[in-house]
């Protein structure tokens, strides 16, 4: 490649225009040459004399700056925060297995759904350890990015994605107009070994594991130091499509190759059952040697249309499973056990460990799960043990070396005290758990359901980590919820207010603060004045109910008013019929609203925001659009669970038990007693053919 050696400052705006083209077009060449072909044809030292020129030509004729700009994978102005990105279709998880004998679960669940005994092609995929992401092309030009972030709401990234070189910025060959490609952004082992040893030369904090590495440079303000991190990515699914031009994964996986997107060369369609394990098996194999980290196999049903037949639980699909590699193990020894005292009360033991290296990461703290664990290994302080991060991710203590016990080891007495408040803790028959009875006049719990409450899947309050939370809670700057929507006014300002609020806080006086982090504290409070019911639902830290549950309720209730009086009345006909709401968690549901001091807060709470109802943005056109149905008895043509998928997709609601709210019950063979409570109650009754006549 010859660089046109005539100088920039004697261009003429023509051949600029001209050369600026030529630039973008070889640099683009060369990124497919070097990151997906694995064929360079530049050299580093013409690669960044072209780069440079670039730059040159652009600085004196701005007003030719390209939308492909090489520039622009590194120029990005530095963002002050980041933006919020709905995702069209939620970026969902999938479910963990870790053993073979899950993996052939999970086949013969979804033979079982489908009503088959045929092989079904499964899509076996290395598990890549990186970040998710979301890449938007229209008419074949990249035009956005996202992370994951909880699933439905991701962060805006797409200046820090343009600057990753193995992602097209315009796909090649004919592209649906709307095009969403997800995959996993990662950062090689070797490019996370040079990283960490520059930043240990330069004085800097190193990264703890190349996935931690690969998030932190993504997630940059600024774009420029993305760039400087040599990011990596491959892509496996896609979001939003205006049209799907591929049958199969196997199908889709070759479109990506065309449009030019990188792939994992180690992607198998695998036809039966054994060539799934020997997928997997393979991976373990050659998993060290790999350049990048992976954290297990991902498999998928190769058929899409198949696919749309078996549906999705609450959050994961059923067409899919992660078989997750063997946790990896280390030796060391337990300093000292505490007791933990979490948001409903409940006392979890943590060992305090010697910290050790385990698979990378530096465990200091791992789990002991509850009393009756404790009492089955016999942990006890001083003990030298296996420790384990279980999927690679959370610690925990596997087994005692009881042959390295010292001769003067006793054994760990639980306690029935609480640690925090001295209050009783009791066990409930039938538990594992032993719980503290102090409620919220127990610090401990009043703390964690303060940092649950401002949590990332709750409320997101940036700037109201763990640790300000206590601070604030031990100064009683924030004792409740509704405290931290009070802060601004409480603050007082130095010269507006200094006369007028007696008592006034002054944050910005605070060591380590100043106005403007204190602005920033503010701005990320009043930011959620404005809620989903999902949200404020599992924000408040109801006993069992999680961000599925959270969502279910938001569903069958619309608003929080409806809940909110069903339950305070003790009205449970609806929550009862809920398909996913059983006795146990439908008490625990009522209970949380007959403590006085929980609706307490929670008006208090409504006073300062605004939860908004739940509406279901699909737009379903179908006869079963907002009707509630039951299924009883035994289906013929195809299977309860898959009736039920059918019907939810067409926007139905699906409840476990007939009640007055009760739309259709679909009545299979040796149907029971919710046939007959239907018939009593008046509700029109549909056999399975008259339900697929319906639904077609």
């Amino acid at each position: 490649m010859k660089i046109d050696e005539k100088p920039v400052n004697e261009l003429s705006k023509e051949e600029a225009a001209e050369e600026l083209a030529r630039i973008a077009g070889e640099m683009a060449k060369s990124d497919i040459a070097y990151y997906q072909n694995d064929a360079p044809y530049l050299t580093d030292s013409q690669y960044d004399a072209l780069k440079h020129r670039n730059l040159d030509i652009e600085a004196r004729f701005p007003e030719l700056i390209r939308d492909d700009s090489p520039s622009k994978k590194i120029g990005a102005p530095i963002l002050s925060a980041f933006s919020k990105i709905k995702h069209r279709f939620p970026m969902l998880s999938l479910a963990d297995v870790f053993s073979i004998e899950d993996v052939d679960d999970f086949v013969m669940s979804v033979k079982r759904f489908l009503n088959t005994s045929d092989n079904i092609d499964i899509m076996s995929e290395p598990k890549i350890d990186g970040l998710s992401f979301a890449a938007r092309y229209e008419n074949g030009r990249f035009v956005q990015g996202a992370t994951r972030g909880d699933g439905t709401i991701g962060e805006d990234i797409t200046e820090n994605l343009r600057t990753i070189r193995q992602l097209p910025k315009h796909l090649k060959g004919k592209v649906p107009e709307i095009l969403e490609i997800r995959g996993e952004v990662y950062m090689s082992k070797a490019d996370f070994m040079e990283l960490n040893q520059r930043y240990e030369s330069e004085g800097k904090k190193t990264f703890a594991n190349p996935r931690n590495a690969a998030a932190g440079s993504l997630r940059q303000l600024d774009a420029n130091i993305t760039a400087e991190r040599n990011l990596s990515l491959f892509a496996y699914t896609w979001g939003e499509v205006s049209e799907r031009v591929w049958d199969s994964q196997a199908d889709f996986f070759d479109h990506l190759r065309e449009w030019g997107f990188p792939t994992n060369p180690y992607n198998t369609l695998c036809h039966t059952l054994q060539e799934v394990e020997d997928s997997y098996a393979r991976l373990m194999e050659i998993r060290a040697s790999l350049p990048y980290d992976i954290d297990g196999v991902v498999y998928k049903v190769n058929s899409i249309a198949l696919q749309e037949r078996l549906g999705f639980l609450t959050r994961t699909p059923r067409w899919a499973v992660a078989h997750k590699f063997p946790a990896e193990q280390a030796i060391t020894t337990i300093n000292d056990i505490h007791i933990s005292v979490g948001r409903t009360g409940a006392l979890t033991p943590v060992a305090f460990l010697e910290p050790v290296n385990v698979g990378g990461v530096i465990v200091s703290r791992a789990t002991l799960h509850n009393e009756d664990e404790i009492k089955r290994k016999d942990f006890r302080i001083g003990d030298t043990v296996i420790i384990q991060r279980a999927g690679d991710v959370i610690p925990q203590v596997v087994e005692v070396i009881k042959e390295k016990r010292r001769p003067d080891s006793v054994a760990f007495e639980f306690p029935h005290i609480c640690p925090e408040c001295g209050a009783h803790a009791i066990r409930e028959e039938d538990e594992a758990v032993r719980r503290c009875t102090g409620g919220l006049s127990c610090p401990a719990q009043a703390i964690e359901r303060i940092i649950h409450f401002v949590s990332r899947n709750a409320f997101d309050i940036a700037g109201l980590g763990e640790k300000i939370v206590q601070e604030f809670y031990d100064e009683g700057i924030i004792q409740t919820p509704i405290d931290i929507f009070t802060l601004e006014r409480r603050n007082g300002d130095g010269d507006l207010f200094a006369h007028e609020l007696e008592n006034a806080l002054h944050l910005e006086r605070r060591e380590g603060w100043g106005k403007k982090s204190v602005e920033k504290l503010f701005a990320a409070i009043n930011s959620r004045r404005i809620i989903s019911l999902p949200r404020f639902i599992y924000a408040l830290g109801i006993r069992q109910v999680g961000e599925a549950t959270a969502l279910l309720l938001a569903k069958n209730y619309g608003s929080f008013k409806n809940f909110m009086h069903d339950m305070v009345n003790k009205e449970t006909g609806k929550l009862v019929s809920i398909d996913g709401i059983g006795p146990a968690m439908a008490t625990d549901i009522v209970e949380f609203f007959q403590e006085e001091h929980n609706i307490k807060i929670i008006n208090g709470l409504l006073n300062e925001l605004t939860v908004e109802d739940y509406v279901d943005e699909t737009n379903y056109d179908s006869p079963l659009a907002g009707k509630t149905v039951v299924f009883t008895g035994t289906l013929e043509k195809m299977t309860r669970s898959e009736a039920k998928a059918k019907a939810q997709s067409l926007g139905a609601k699906v409840a476990g038990s007939v009640s007055a709210n009760t739309d259709y019950v679909i009545e299979g063979a040796d149907a029971g007693s919710k046939a007959a409570k239907a018939r009593d109650l008046g509700i029109k009754i549909l056999t399975e053919d008259e339900f697929s006549d319906l639904i077609s």
